[in-house]
């Protein structure tokens, strides 16, 4: 299949799905949709032989997982080498809140970026905790405390109870 063919099907077919994926990592529709350009941009610009949709849409979420992990790590390094160059009394905190009546977008809009980007790595795009640990960068008791506090974090926003983690209850009915 050609670069430009496999480029157009992937705009015309796997566009949503990218773009929903780079929400959940972002909390943001305009973050997503540059997230999302950026990567197709990076995956295309060099010469590779996809085989097939599957294997260049997965291309690009990997892409687009990358390049956000790399960005958040990025304006974590800005926000610490900011604030020591500005008095205390003139930071204030400038974050984009997503204004959106879906309860789930607000709930996922106030967890902190690091821990959204493991929630939606691991419900989303259903990591293993090894494997969000070793794309994070992070030691896998970090993940895990993540996924925690997002998972309480999100019920109490939401109203509902916590819910334990999927692999738990599988091996629970799996005992019974």
């Amino acid at each position: 299949m050609r670069d430009r063919e496999l480029l157009d099907e992937i705009y015309e077919l796997s566009l949503p799905r990218l773009g929903a994926y780079g929400f959940a990592l972002t909390g943001s529709y305009s973050a997503a949709e540059e997230l999302v350009q950026a990567a197709i941009v990076k995956t295309f610009s060099k010469r590779r032989r996809y085989r097939d949709l599957a294997a260049a849409e997965a291309y690009v979420r990997s892409a687009i997982r990358t390049l956000h992990i790399d960005g958040t790590r990025r304006q974590a390094r800005w926000t610490a080498a900011a604030s020591s160059l500005v008095a205390d009394d003139q930071v204030s905190d400038h974050a984009p809140r997503v204004d959106s009546d879906d309860a789930v977008n607000r709930a996922l809009a106030t967890l902190p970026p690091r821990v959204r980007t493991a929630v939606a790595l691991r419900y989303v795009d259903d990591m293993t905790v090894a494997d969000i640990a070793h794309t994070m960068g992070t030691a896998e008791g970090t993940i895990k405390r993540y996924l925690s506090e997002g998972r309480e974090s999100l019920a109490t926003t939401l109203g509902v109870p916590v819910a334990e983690e999927p692999e738990t209850v599988q091996i629970k009915e799996a005992r019974r």
